[in-house]
């Protein structure tokens, strides 16, 4: 059997671009963000999802790319740290400018993973989805106040090993709503 029979044309979205890369069906789509379209904001930390410092948006949520197949995920919206930006195109993120301005990392590496995923906390928080230190009580489905233990608790699955997690929480406490 060629090598071909493993491979599949697989309509994305990234970052607001149509694309169809070729992708062997064994690649993850962390692999093809970085070795087949260049974007390397992503990064491969532990390669078992454990770290996040391969969080990536797909169709808005937040998702570990080292553990999704891209050929899985043909019609999918996929938005990488280098997609996001504010509404006129242009200018950082909201999120991006307060890691900037609160100094929200030290080397760096799990920067990409921390601000993607924040963007997805704070999206599914204004959707009222609860998380572990969610008040049981709280109405079902309205927007979650967060909290720095909330903040924290959303946060929780990305990792930096620098230890720059007080500036992040205050990064994230600057575009809460």
């Amino acid at each position: 059997m060629g090598t071909d029979v493993f491979r599949s044309e697989v309509p994305l979205t990234v970052n607001g671009s149509p694309c169809r890369p070729t992708v062997d069906h064994r690649s993850t789509l962390l692999d093809v963000l970085r070795e087949q379209m260049g974007l390397t904001g992503a990064k491969k930390g532990c390669d078992h999802g454990q770290c996040g410092a391969c969080t990536v948006l797909v169709d808005g949520r937040r998702a570990n790319s080292c553990l999704l197949l891209a050929v899985a995920h043909e019609g999918c919206d996929i938005t990488t740290v280098e997609g996001l930006h504010a509404d006129d195109g242009v200018e950082l993120h909201p999120v991006q400018r307060a890691f900037l301005e609160r100094d929200a990392f030290q080397c760096g590496y799990c920067t990409p993973g921390q601000i993607c995923s924040a963007v997805g906390a704070l999206a599914e928080a204004a959707a009222g989805n609860p998380s572990h230190v969610t008040d049981p009580d709280a109405d079902t489905g309205a927007p979650v106040e967060l909290t720095r233990e909330e903040i924290r608790e959303r946060l929780s699955g990305n990792l930096c090993r620098c230890g720059a997690y007080p500036h992040i929480v205050e990064a994230v406490e600057d575009v809460t709503p």
